[in-house]
């Protein structure tokens, strides 16, 4: 009954904002058609579909909003003008009991408020969809934030998202965009990310790493997490002081640095994608700060690391040389690079992909360097990608996503901020370091141990297969003694050893050993030079 209640009011919400008229209605099934046929009382539409979608998201509640905010950071599946309403959703909810609160920290941490902190302010510091926060002070005189989930709400996200599996299923069978926009796939991204978010002791461990991770640094301070009073309900950590990222009349008063601070941000998401491979994906203006308090060299305040990015060693890898390519204009060497990769088919026609990237590149180039967004290129570039079956992953949308709000908050910061002079220099000198000796070194120390556990396994794969392609080799006429090794015989040898890599690759066996070992790349070439030297 719950449910056709809830599902009566979203037919309601539907027809008053029509968005029916998204929908191919003669492909729907007779009892969707008929719960949607009142929507024509409320006459025609008086706005553009995204406002509308935006507008009835908001009337829907937190859950939906939510899943809106999710939608905005796709645009890689949502078309553009509703994504750009959808990046307007504001997650301001009314405050439940500060009584409630309480007790649900009282359960959590197994004590008394008065005895957990020195004082506690019953009136809360913000209210979102998920979850509540309020000011307190610790025994030691430390002050923090205290962050609870909202009582019930799992119940509530929980029934939400089985409606959204069900008007999922309807726009992917009767939507004409339905099948491209894999509504499916997006709500169960969408529940995954909900559900994670009511973990409060992961989104602790991800602001702990993030935190150590610019340890002492000047550009970034993540707040210290307080363990013995947090878990998975629960989340103390220290509370920060600093002027919002958006209030700029707040930080021309300070005297700050704007071009510094927009640089800044530029080489924190630089740094936090290819150093530490590690990236916040949720820096809307809500969760950035600015400390002023040295206007000169002004740095960046993190909150709610709920939602983080990483990418693979050869996304990384890929994405550093696709970027260093576009800045080159070498739309060969991306579309080589797109193939290579596995982003796209390898049988994609190079010339016709080349010719593609080139069309849309190109046009964005014969503009100022200080207007170009990188971000937009990147959709820009996925999206022809995706007419050569490109399927993008979430990590690369993830970190698109967050580009986009760099981009967005520096040049609202410093309007000529130049992306591309902040991030080749550093994309080269991290391409030069990842193959410095030092950094290979480090890499066959790390892997050592995993190869000497596997090693035993080896030499027996590698007979078999040797055994398995044997073919008798006529004898060659013997060839007159000479002293010294002569060029043939070096050349044998390192043929033999490249012969043994391409036994191990032929040898499904020993490739599966092989892929099981970390660095399995470079035990082949190590093997390779065990058998040049045994030869």
């Amino acid at each position: 009954m719950i449910r056709l209640r809830r599902l009566a009011k979203i037919a309601y919400i539907v027809g008053k904002y029509r968005l029916d008229e998204m929908l191919h209605k003669d492909r729907l099934p007779f009892a969707a058609r008929a719960l949607l046929a009142p929507a024509v009382l409320f006459g025609r539409a008086k706005a553009e579909r995204g406002e509308r979608l935006r507008k009835a998201l908001e009337e829907l509640g937190p859950i939906f909003i939510k899943f809106g905010q999710l939608l905005s950071t796709r645009p890689d599946l949502v078309p553009t003008d509703i994504c750009s309403q959808l990046t307007r959703l504001q997650d301001n909810v009314p405050p439940f009991d500060s009584t409630v609160f309480k007790n649900n920290i009282e359960t959590a941490l197994n004590g008394t408020v008065d005895d957990l902190f020195y004082s506690f302010e019953t009136e809360p510091l913000a209210s979102a969809s998920v979850a509540q926060v309020h000011a307190a002070v610790l025994a030691d005189g430390r002050e923090v934030v205290v962050k609870a989930v909202r009582p019930g709400i799992e119940k509530t996200i929980r029934k939400d998202i089985a409606l959204l599996y069900t008007l999922a299923r309807l726009l992917a069978k009767y939507s004409e965009d339905g099948r491209r926009l894999k509504p499916l796939e997006v709500v169960a991204d969408y529940e995954m990310v909900i559900l994670e978010e009511l973990n409060l002791q992961s989104e602790g461990a991800n602001a702990s790493l993030l935190r150590h991770n610019f340890d002492q640094s000047p550009l970034l301070y993540v707040p210290e997490i307080h363990w013995p009073f947090s878990n998975e309900n629960v989340l103390v950590m220290e509370r920060i002081y600093g002027i919002p990222v958006t209030n700029m009349a707040d930080l021309e008063a300070a005297g700050v640095d704007m071009k510094l601070l927009a640089e800044r941000g530029v080489e924190i998401f630089f740094t936090q994608v290819f150093e530490h491979n590690f990236f916040h994906a949720d820096m809307h203006p809500g969760n950035i700060f600015v400390d002023a308090s040295n206007s000169k060299s002004p740095s960046y305040l993190a909150i709610d690391c709920a939602i983080m990015g990483s990418l693979s060693s050869d996304d990384q890898f890929y994405l550093a040389r696709n970027l260093l390519a576009i800045f080159k204009r070498d739309y060969r060497q991306v579309a080589e690079l797109h193939i290579r990769s596995g982003w796209v088919p390898t049988d994609t026609p190079v010339n016709e992909f080349t010719g593609a990237i080139r069309s849309v590149c190109e046009p964005i180039f014969e503009r100022p360097l200080n207007e170009i967004s990188l971000g937009h290129m990147l959709i820009s570039l996925f999206n022809t990608a995706r007419r050569f079956n490109m399927e993008v992953q979430p990590s690369l949308v993830l970190l698109q996503k967050t580009l986009l709000n760099i981009e967005g908050l520096g040049r609202q910061m410093y309007p000529q901020l130049d992306l591309w002079t902040t991030a080749q220099p550093f994309l080269e000198k991290w391409l030069k370091d990842r193959y410095s000796p030092k950094s290979i070194f480090k890499q066959f120390k790390r892997h050592v141990p995993d190869w000497l556990e596997h090693l035993p396994q080896i030499p027996p794969l590698i007979f078999q297969a040797l055994q398995s392609i044997q073919q008798p080799v006529p004898t060659a006429p013997a060839a007159p003694a000479r002293r010294g090794k002569t060029p043939n015989r070096v050349y044998s040898r390192i043929g033999a050893a490249l012969a043994g890599i391409g036994i191990g690759l032929t040898s499904p066996q020993l490739a599966d050993t092989i892929n099981q070992i970390p660095g399995g790349s470079l035990t082949l070439v190590s093997l390779g030079l065990l058998l040049l030297l045994l030869r």
